[in-house]
């Protein structure tokens, strides 16, 4: 078996059951949904639910040294005057994060994709973690 294969935390049904609801829910702001790995139970939980957060204010809720998932809803206003609510998988890994505990993240991530769906994205430093930055990879 290939190592990027290897799962290292478990997806347990209570995860993707609340990742299910996100995703299915009728969004009408930017919404985000933080998954984070508990170290000991090798397993994936729900860190934090947030309604109506900007980006920018994700940056003073996650945490700078610790890897997290997100899962974000985003409200894009389109030059034909359309809105979508684009679903993005955000990939969020600081640099000086715990290598044991980045190791745990890039196993999962993948059979996390897997099951949000969406774009993935990837993010090392928290300023960079912008509308504009998601503006331009969501125009790739």
């Amino acid at each position: 078996m290939a190592a990027q294969n290897v799962n290292v935390c478990d997806i347990g049904d209570k995860v993707k059951e609340t990742l299910k609801k996100f995703r299915f829910q009728k969004h009408t702001s930017n919404c985000a949904l933080i998954l984070k790995v508990n170290r000991e139970k090798q397993e994936l939980e729900v860190d934090e639910e947030l309604e109506d957060v900007k980006l920018e204010e994700l940056q003073d809720i996650l945490p700078s040294h610790q890897p997290r998932f997100i899962a974000y809803s985003y409200k894009m206003d389109h030059s034909d005057g359309r809105t979508s609510f684009p679903l993005c998988f955000i990939y969020y890994t600081p640099r000086d994060a715990h290598m044991e505990l980045q190791v745990m993240y890039a196993g999962t991530q993948r059979a996390l994709a897997k099951e949000i769906g969406g774009k993935m994205l990837e993010v090392r430093e928290i300023d960079e973690l912008t509308e504009d930055w998601l503006n331009e990879k969501l125009r790739r």
